[in-house]
């Protein structure tokens, strides 16, 4: 929780004020107890109307003032803890959009969405209570103890014996019950990720008929999370009757000594409500504070949690090694003895990698799923870094590039086209947000995709729901295709981007990409060899290694699996172009 409290230095003034106006509260109850003794040893006893009058006006006076002193602490806690919360929030949305792929994979995408959501809110929630009640509920018990000595010193020995063990109880539950919150958090992870992965895949789920394999898959972890929950639950649950045993039999123990004593003459009625009073206000405070130190406690795990994420480092670490900005080299790409291997990972995804592009060269890429052509162009953007060997971006290791400038060189259009809530428009300006109108339309009609969104009630204009579900997959592929050529890169990446189009929509896009004016750098991957066959080279990969370099022609001669994947493409006679 440290590592979080400079959130909260914005708000020092409602962190001082919430529980001052809660001890100022706290003073005001503690003199009730006697204000009480007062009117019936006093007033009552002496039946003087008046006197009971005046020291009831005390009380009503004291419980309007309470409540503005409670209504007071609770604004300002309320304000510092969602002033908290907001700015964590940011903070933590901000270090996530700094993370590399890597760091992103390592953290597990749903455990990111639930530190964003259900554990922040949770330390929301704790400072909360904090400000209001973590001193307020001490002070009462202490000053409840204290006054009951003022009232009658034998009577008050009860309290010696029973807040130790109401404290005992508290402090014992609270240490069960705290490491058991980490485990119910975790459970909480794999049930937003079982959920997140089933509305994902809805559609296919219902395509196979997989509801009820779901339901019970979500069932199993979903249970796992009520039963680690249930167990924190039956040890909070222990609070109220083990303190209520406590304190009513200290209550029984002060009714029965007081009565005798009474009888006795030697301690006064009021005294006895007085002491009464005093232990219900322990009894009611230990409850709030037992409560509010459980709250504390689920906070202090969450914010451990939300701090590992605050403290791993963002971005990609830039080497001082090559990093002069006038470097030049005559290759738009090279890659020189590249071995890439996952986090976790035994077996490397890319072995020994040596191949370079020139400017202005489409370079193919093809091989079976799994082959590593994916890991292979992330690693020109740097989105991973090579665990062995060089990436060199005209001339320059993309470990000494610094990684804005290095992606302002690059476009990407990734395997799943991923549109954003908005219109045509602004998606296509997050490649250049100064493109003009006729730059927008220019990369459309390269892309295919001008005569869909001419049509488009609003042209550029258009709407386009989150994830651009009122446009079909082809046309998303076209407007993702769009935006990045927007961006006149200097290397153009297609993963996979045209998957969803028909052969003559792709023929006509790769004659305009060809086309280009900047003539930008191309990689294309595709499974199809129709899509890659005119590329100036085509590299073939298999398992993780380069297993042929070279035109379509060549490979067809010298790569058996190149050659392979072709004739199971097509039949002889049957190719297409």
């Amino acid at each position: 929780m440290r590592k979080l409290f400079p959130f909260l230095k914005p708000y020092r003034k409602e962190t001082i004020l919430a529980p001052f106006f809660k001890l100022l509260e706290a003073c005001f109850d503690l003199l009730v107890p006697l204000i009480v003794k007062q009117i019936i040893d006093v007033g009552i006893q002496k039946q003087d109307k008046h006197y009971i009058w005046g020291m009831v006006g005390i009380l009503a006076a004291f419980a309007v003032v309470g409540l503005l002193c409670a209504l007071t602490a609770q604004y300002f806690a309320a304000r510092a803890a969602v002033g908290f919360g907001t700015s964590l929030r940011s903070s933590l949305f901000g270090k996530i959009q700094s993370f590399s792929y890597a760091e992103t994979d390592r953290s597990g995408i749903d455990t990111l969405i639930t530190r964003m959501t259900s554990d922040v809110n949770q330390i929301q929630s704790g400072i909360n209570l904090t400000l209001r009640l973590l001193l307020r509920s001490p002070i009462i018990v202490l000053g409840a103890v204290i006054l009951a000595f003022t009232v009658d010193v034998k009577g008050a020995l009860v309290f010696v014996v029973v807040v130790p063990l109401l404290a005992a109880v508290v402090f014992a539950l609270l240490l069960a019950g705290f490491p058991l919150y980490n485990r119910v958090q975790k459970d909480l992870d794999q049930v937003t990720g079982q959920t997140r992965e089933t509305l994902t895949g809805v559609r296919v789920i219902r395509a196979f008929r997989g509801e009820e394999e779901e339901i019970v898959r979500f069932e199993k972890v979903n249970k796992k999370h009520l039963r680690a929950q249930k167990l924190v639950g039956n040890i909070s649950a222990l609070m109220n009757p083990l303190t209520l045993l406590l304190v009513d039999g200290g209550l029984i123990v002060l009714l029965l000594s007081g009565a005798i004593r009474v009888q006795g003459g030697a301690m006064s009625t009021g005294a006895v409500i007085a002491l009464t009073n005093y232990m219900a206000q322990i009894l009611i405070e230990l409850i709030k504070f037992a409560n509010t130190v459980f709250t504390v406690n689920k906070a202090l795990v969450c914010a451990g949690r939300v701090a590992t994420v605050l403290e791993i480092p963002g971005g990609m670490p830039q080497t001082q090694e090559n990093i002069e900005k006038t470097d030049a080299s005559d290759l738009a790409v090279a890659f020189d003895h590249v071995f890439m291997t996952y986090a976790g990972n035994a077996a490397p995804s890319l072995s020994n990698i040596c191949f370079s592009a020139k400017p202005g060269e489409v370079i193919g890429i093809i091989g079976s799923t799994g082959s590593g052509k994916t890991t292979l162009v992330n690693l020109i953007p740097r989105f991973y870094d090579a665990t062995e060997g060089s990436v060199t971006v005209f001339g320059r290791d993309t470990r000494a590039w610094d990684v804005k400038e290095l992606r302002g060189q690059i476009a990407v259009v990734p395997q799943k086209a991923v549109l954003f809530r908005g219109s045509v428009r602004s998606n296509l300006l997050w490649g250049n947000e100064n493109a003009t109108d006729d730059e927008l339309w220019a990369a459309l009609e390269a892309a295919q995709a001008k005569e869909f969104v001419a049509e488009k009630e609003g042209g550029l204009d258009a709407v386009v729901t989150q994830n651009g579900k009122n446009f079909s997959g082809g046309q998303r592929q076209r407007l993702t295709i769009a935006r990045a050529l927007v961006r006149k890169a200097k290397i153009l990446i297609l993963d996979d981007s045209a998957s969803a189009l028909d052969y003559a929509t792709e023929a006509a896009l790769r004659a305009a990409l060809r086309s280009l004016p900047e003539k930008p750098t191309i990689f294309i991957i595709s499974q199809r060899t129709a899509s890659i066959r005119h590329a100036d080279r085509i590299l073939v990969l298999e398992e993780g290694q380069a297993v042929g370099l070279g035109t379509h022609a060549e490979l067809l001669q010298s790569c058996p699996v190149y050659r392979e994947i072709y004739d199971s493409q097509f039949k002889k006679g049957g190719e297409n172009a």
